[in-house]
């Protein structure tokens, strides 16, 4: 059964998608979605909860022509996620559907939505989540995060990592060679890899215990000096900071 998301920034359209939808007997659930911003505001919730979450998502049926955020524009950002939901066009316009396809759509339905075109367009996507389920997915060690850059799967060792900085629901690790942006909140992050030797040092900065050269005092302010970069540290984490360099120090 797929769970599936409906976005159109019409009602109207998106009220009669997700009746079709409902209608089909391989839809368990789906949801609608009045713009991209919301969408992805829901895929994210449903990627944290993992593939089996109560919000997760299989397939996203998607209108193009939207304030704000396109939908070629939106499926384009998915195609950067570890485990992207299947994408299906529901669209008024011929013209996009050449991009559409590069962007791996499963699917480019034409509105007026017919019934039985949207009922292909559900096998399709029924079929390929069926193939994906069968293919064994092998994770990295704890020793590694996954990283996808243009199509290429990197495993960044986490002992390179010297600091994290969060950007919305996404966390961008930075090592001596770079940095690598990724769809894991710093809160996971903060939890997944406090044995390894990081902690909370502002509500943006996580950082490698190991990668810290000073600890600079200013006038009450308190900073911590990361190969070149200079990261502030809050009140509330100084203490804590301080206590936490003293026993690496002196191993007490």
């Amino acid at each position: 059964m797929l769970r599936a998301l409906a976005v159109d920034d019409e009602r109207p359209s998106l009220e009669e998608l997700l009746y079709l939808l409902n209608a089909d007997p391989r839809i368990g659930s789906v949801e609608g979605a009045g713009d991209a911003t919301e969408a992805l505001r829901r895929i994210n919730r449903a990627l944290e909860s993992g593939p089996d979450g109560p919000d997760a998502v299989d397939v996203v049926f998607l209108d193009i022509h939207m304030p704000g955020l396109d939908g070629l524009e939106m499926a384009r950002l998915l195609t950067g996620f570890a485990r992207p939901p299947l994408v299906v066009f529901v669209t008024a316009h011929e013209g996009f559907a050449v991009q559409a396809f590069d962007l791996k759509a499963v699917d480019y339905v034409l509105k007026p939505v017919r019934r039985e075109r949207l009922a292909e367009a559900v096998r399709r996507a029924a079929q390929l989540r069926e193939s994906a389920a069968r293919i064994p997915v092998h994770e990295p060690d704890p020793g590694h995060i996954t990283v996808e850059l243009g199509g290429v799967t990197r495993f960044v060792p986490v002992e390179d990592i010297t600091h994290v900085e969060a950007q919305g629901d996404y966390a961008r690790m930075h090592t001596a060679q770079g940095s690598h942006l990724v769809r894991i909140p710093l809160s996971t992050l903060e939890e997944r890899w406090r044995s390894r030797g990081f902690v909370r040092i502002h509500r943006r900065h996580l950082v490698a215990l190991r990668h810290i050269d000073e600890l600079r005092l200013d006038a009450g302010s308190v900073s911590v000096l990361v190969g070149p970069v200079e990261l502030q540290v809050s009140r509330r984490h100084a203490r804590e900071l301080r206590d936490l360099l003293m026993h690496r120090t002196t191993g007490r």
